[in-house]
């Protein structure tokens, strides 16, 4: 039977416990499930998280390590093995995308024998290619698979835009679209704040200096690999998106959410997986939205394919 609040999480270093810790503290299991290579890092990092299940405002949720036969009757499976860009190497996550393509095909291959039930999210990097491995070499319902995708450089993009007119970063609506890493464009066509048109913002929010996209868009690109240089890694933003789309799917919420899918002829894209606005529910992807984008908008989209199709014909995948 299905258990509609078992998590696994595959994949415990930085990444992946951030991921374990952000549900347990939003309470959105009823049992997490920890799975690595390394048995002792994935005991030691479900033990620790255990502890905190004591604490009188914690849920007493089940987190422990396990093995590919917990994925059985799991509803959720976050994926997050695989290395990441490390300071001081080269700043583009698709020179991944051959070592974690093979670690993609390892890890779900162990995955689909258990279940083809439980929604998969992916975070491994390069997100698209290992979010187009998984969709595309098994046999494994689609609408089940989902990348966190731009989910990250949404909430990057609207914390930026947020720091500018100091208003809640909530408020900013927009979205981040195309390929998770240096090919991720903002759709300023969808971008405005509570309501307010974007071109208004310097107007309402009386600003003497005028918004400067390309500023935006560079510190964008920017931030992450300067996060990565100075603190190491990124792990606490991705974990949130990922427990985004962890709410949605428990909670059917059918919100629409920048997430990382093959595409299928959407702006005459296909063979790669890219962002775009996703209906999130239960059963995973519902719809999506092939939204309106101006011509350079439009052009950045089709960079981020011919950018993620290069990753996937270096790794010989079709």
């Amino acid at each position: 039977m299905q258990n509609r609040r078992k998590i696994v999480v595959i994949g415990t270093s930085n990444v992946g416990s951030a991921v374990v810790n952000k549900i347990a503290d939003f309470q959105l299991a009823s049992e997490i499930v920890l799975i690595d290579l390394n048995k002792d890092k994935a005991w030691g990092e479900a033990t620790d998280s255990s502890h905190a299940t004591a604490c009188i405002y914690s849920t007493n949720i089940k987190i422990h390590e396990g093995d590919y036969d917990d994925c059985k009757g799991a509803n959720i499976v976050i994926i997050c093995a695989g290395p990441s860009i490390r300071p001081g190497e080269t700043p583009d996550r698709l020179i991944l995308a051959s070592k974690n393509a093979g670690i993609m095909k390892g890890v779900f291959g162990q995955v689909q024998e258990r279940t083809k039930d439980a929604v998969i999210i992916l975070i491994t990097n390069p997100l698209d290619v290992a979010t187009y491995v998984v969709s595309t070499c098994f046999d494994y319902p689609r609408n089940l698979i989902l990348g966190t995708g731009t989910m990250l450089e949404t909430y990057r993009f609207r914390r930026i835009l947020a720091n500018k007119y100091e208003v809640d970063p909530k408020n900013i609506n927009g979205y981040v679209l195309g390929e998770h890493g240096n090919g991720a464009f903002v759709a300023w066509s969808t971008t405005g704040c509570a309501g307010f048109p974007l071109e208004k913002l310097d107007e309402y929010f009386h600003h003497t200096t005028p918004l400067d996209k390309k500023a935006v868009e560079q510190e964008l690109v920017n931030v992450a690999y300067d996060v990565i240089n100075k603190k190491g890694f990124t792990n606490t933003g991705v974990a949130m998106a990922a427990c985004r789309f962890v709410k949605s799917v428990l909670y059917d919420e059918h919100t629409i959410l920048p997430a990382s899918a093959v595409m299928n002829g959407e702006y005459g894209i296909t063979d790669v997986a890219l962002s775009m606005p996703r209906m999130i529910c239960a059963d995973g992807i519902m719809r999506v939205f092939e939204i309106a984008l101006t011509d350079d908008e439009l052009e950045k989209m089709h960079a981020a394919a011919k950018s993620v199709r290069a990753a996937l014909d270096g790794a010989n995948i079709k």
